[in-house]
Formats: C-alpha cells, sequence, structure tokens
C-alpha cells in the first residue's frame, strides 16, 4: 500500500483507518523504528479488543524482534494496563488501540522506560521519518541476533498494584453499575474489582471491537444515556462508565446525574494531599476554579497547564506532583508512574463514598462549585479572527483579565472562560463557568455571538 503517514501520524499517537491508511506491513516498520529511536533491547507490547489489533501488534512484535529486541506481549489490555507493564518492568511499550474512534480505526500508543509519553517532541516524528524511508526504499536491515518474543499475563498484577495504592477493605458495601462500552473495562473490572465489598452490575462487558451498543466514548452525553437509566433502575449507589481503551472513567451518582470529571479531580486531589501533605497537583486550565480551590484549602499547590497528556505528564515530572487532572477524565498519578489511569480514580471514589454514610451527590457538592456550559464547538472559517474579535470586544472591559497559555483565557468578576482552536477542525471549543447559572449563560451567549457572527 502506498502510506500517507502525515494522516495517521498525530501529536501523541499514531491512528488510522485499517486497511485504508495502515496494514501489518507498516505496523512491523514501527516496530523496527521504535525499537532503533528507545535504544531497546527488550520491550513490552498489549492490545485492546478491536478485530485488527491482535495483527497489528504481532506485527509490530516481529519489526521489533527482527531488530534485536526481545518482545513481551501481554495480549488483551487496557491502555492503563500497558502502562502498569511498562512501569513495573521498567520496559519502553506499545499500545495497540483507537481509544473510543469507530471500530475500522486503530493506532499505536508509545510510550519509554517507565510511561514516560512518547510524542512529536520526544521520539514520534522520529520513528515516522524511519517509517517512511524504509517503505520507500524496503524493510531495515535485520539485527545480526533477533529478539524473543513471548507472553506474560499481567492483569493480576496491574489489579493488585491498583489496590495497593487504595485501601477499599473497610469501605460499606455499595452497588455500583459499570458501563464497559463492550471495551477493555470489560476485561480489567471483574479483576480489580475481585473481593471487594461491591455488588457489581455489568453493562455491556463483552469484547466487541465493533461497539454494537454505544460508541465506547463517555465524553458524549450519549453514550452514557442507558448507565444513568440503569443506576436508576437498579437503585444504585453510583456508575461508572469506561471508554473504549479503560484509560479515562466517567462517574454518575446515585441519581443518574454526571459527576464533572473537575470535582473528581477536586476529590481525588484532596486524598492525595492528605496521604502528601503539601504536594503538587496539576490541573489544565479548563478543569474547575474548584480545583486549585480545595487544593488551596487542603494544604496543596496548585499547577496550572495547558490541555493535553504530554504537557500534563512533563508538569507532573518537572515539579514533582502527585497527581493531575483534566476536564476530559484524564487522571494523572505519581504512584502510577505519572501516567493516567481512569481506574485508580474509580477506586478513589468507590473509598470516599463507601468511607462515609452519605450519598456521592451529598460528597461530591463540596467539589463541584460552579456553573459550566461544557465544551461547546463552532465551525469558523477564521479561528484567528474569530478570537481576536472575542479578544477584543472582552479585553476593553474595566476588571477583565486575559492569558494566552492555550488558546485565549478570559476572566472577570465571578466568571472565566477559554476560547481555543481545534488542532485537526476548523473549530472553536468554548468552555464557560461562572458562580452561577445565569451569569454563566450571559458569558456563553455573548462569546457565542461574537464567534458565529
Amino acid at each position: 500500500m502506498t502510506a500517507d503517514l502525515s494522516q495517521i501520524v498525530k501529536a501523541y499517537d499514531v491512528r488510522g483507518v485499517v486497511p485504508d491508511q495502515w496494514d501489518e506491513t507498516l505496523a512491523e516498520l514501527f516496530g523496527a523504528a521504535f525499537v532503533q529511536v528507545t535504544g531497546a533491547d527488550a520491550i513490552v507490547v498489549g492490545h485492546d479488543m478491536r478485530p485488527s489489533s491482535p495483527g497489528l501488534s504481532g506485527a509490530f512484535a516481529r519489526g521489533a524482534a527482527a531488530r534485536g529486541a526481545d518482545v513481551t506481549l501481554i495480549g488483551l489490555c487496557s491502555t492503563d494496563q500497558l502502562y502498569f507493564a511498562s512501569g513495573h518492568y521498567d520496559l519502553p511499550g506499545a499500545m495497540f488501540t483507537a481509544s473510543h474512534n469507530p471500530a475500522q480505526y486503530n493506532g499505536i500508543k508509545m510510550c519509554r522506560a517507565g510511561a514516560a509519553p512518547i510524542g512529536q517532541d520526544s521520539g514520534l516524528a522520529d520513528i515516522r521519518a524511519l517509517v517512511e524511508t524504509w517503505h520507500g526504499s524496503g524493510a531495515p536491515e535485520p539485527a545480526a541476533t533477533r529478539g524473543e518474543i513471548t507472553e506474560r499475563d499481567t492483569l493480576t498484577g496491574y489489579a493488585e498494584h491498583l489496590r495497593s495504592l487504595v485501601d477499599l477493605t473497610a469501605i460499606r458495601p455499595l452497588k455500583v453499575v459499570v458501563d464497559a462500552g463492550n471495551g477493555m473495562g470489560g476485561h480489567t473490572v471483574p479483576t480489580v474489582f475481585a473481593g471487594l465489598p461491591l455488588t457489581l452490575v455489568p453493562m455491556y462487558f463483552e469484547l466487541d471491537g465493533t461497539f454494537p451498543n454505544h460508541e465506547a466514548n463517555p465524553l458524549d452525553p450519549a453514550n452514557i444515556v442507558d448507565l444513568q437509566q440503569r443506576v436508576r433502575a437498579e437503585g444504585a449507589d453510583l456508575g461508572l462508565a469506561f471508554d473504549g481503551d479503560a484509560d479515562r472513567c466517567f462517574v454518575v451518582d446515585e441519581r443518574g446525574e454526571p459527576v464533572p470529571p473537575s470535582a473528581i479531580t477536586a476529590l481525588v486531589a484532596a486524598r492525595e494531599l492528605a496521604k502528601h501533605p503539601g504536594g503538587t497537583i496539576i490541573h489544565n486550565l479548563i478543569t474547575s476554579l474548584s480545583v486549585p480551590e480545595v487544593v488551596r484549602e487542603n494544604g496543596g499547590n496548585p499547577v496550572r497547564t495547558r490541555v493535553g497528556h504530554s504537557f500534563i505528564k512533563a508538569e507532573m515530572a518537572r515539579t514533582g506532583a502527585i497527581f493531575g487532572g483534566e476536564h476530559s477524565a484524564h487522571y494523572y498519578f505519581r504512584d502510577f508512574w505519572n501516567a493516567d489511569t481512569g481506574m485508580l480514580a474509580a477506586l478513589h471514589v468507590l473509598a470516599a463514598l463507601g468511607g462515609q454514610e452519605g450519598t456521592l451527590s451529598a460528597l461530591v457538592a463540596e467539589y463541584d462549585r460552579y456553573a459550566a456550559s461544557g465544551e461547546i464547538n463552532s465551525t469558523v472559517t477564521d479561528q484567528s479572527a474569530s478570537t481576536a474579535a472575542v479578544r477584543e470586544t472582552f479585553a476593553a472591559r474595566d476588571g477583565v483579565t486575559t492569558d494566552e497559555m492555550d488558546g485565549l483565557t478570559v476572566s472577570g468578576d465571578g466568571w472565566w472562560f477559554n476560547l481555543r482552536p481545534s488542532n485537526t477542525e476548523p473549530l472553536l471549543r468554548l468552555n464557560v463557568e461562572a458562580q452561577d447559572e445565569a451569569t454563566m449563560a450571559k458569558v456563553r451567549d455573548e462569546v457565542l455571538a461574537l464567534v458565529r457572527a
């Protein structure tokens, strides 16, 4: 096939349609390039439940072994299970998944030893360049000694590590509905939750990369409707929804109402600060103001950063932060090699809820303090011009401040908003937060009128 790698090598990973945009031949070249760029003599490889994942990951392993690296195949796993293997065994790793994308997509998330991320500026551009060279001129020269390919189960070790970080032994019995979306949560949840005082109500645990019930993307409200209804019908204490590769976790309370990821970030931050007094907590600039407030109230040091896991992980490494959270339900832990794991965040929620007698809605109320718009996308012809119009209008007002750490952030008396351009589409993304619903709606509508003029 003729491959256009500019279409499939993204900022943080490889992702595209199989076999139209990439196939096992290319996967084998990616494996060889990964070994050359990381200099690894051993790596670990895992994959999700997509129909194309076993073949692609196997091809990647062959390419890596041909370059002399020993390959440990851990088979079906969640992305954070791959990070566990990379951290626990101190090996570079590759995870075959397209997360919540439709069934015809697949991709590779790669990391260095200790789950350190690989992105455009940290090796991915070099991997792409090698693959392009080899794809045009034939296979790379094999190593003098071919590496061995072996298999290992890491699910039990992953579950034990997570349970060692959060004590759930003394919680009261809880009834929890889990929607795995036919993704990897159906593989990990039964083992992680085994032996805990939980009544588990499983939804869509059958591994099926065609996603027959709904997209495995809980960020879209349409995809948690089934979970919300089931929580109410079961009289459950809470519901959890995982995305396709089960590295993100979304929470709904006993009423079936979504709990904002910012409230989960604040709750987990408070718990981590109880273990590590005075610690640093990373939050991106779209998380609620409640996050830095809670961090300070609990004696911690909040650090604001750009959106995106590469920025979060870099800041965590730089500051020695104990925890980081994003508005998109990615949660990062120092105790998990600074990598993101929705499962560990879920265990914290279960421990907090089960350690007291109240409901989840009552528990998170102290962490959910403001009215938020959620992310609103607008299609625009000129992102810069639309942003400039908004900046001009608001910057002229008394008491208003602006910054451009990531897009345009504007703050006023009791409100703020952020307007960010999409890197891949002609969109502007708006997030607004205010002290009350009326103020939020007023600011939201004014900004949208300017953006969509």
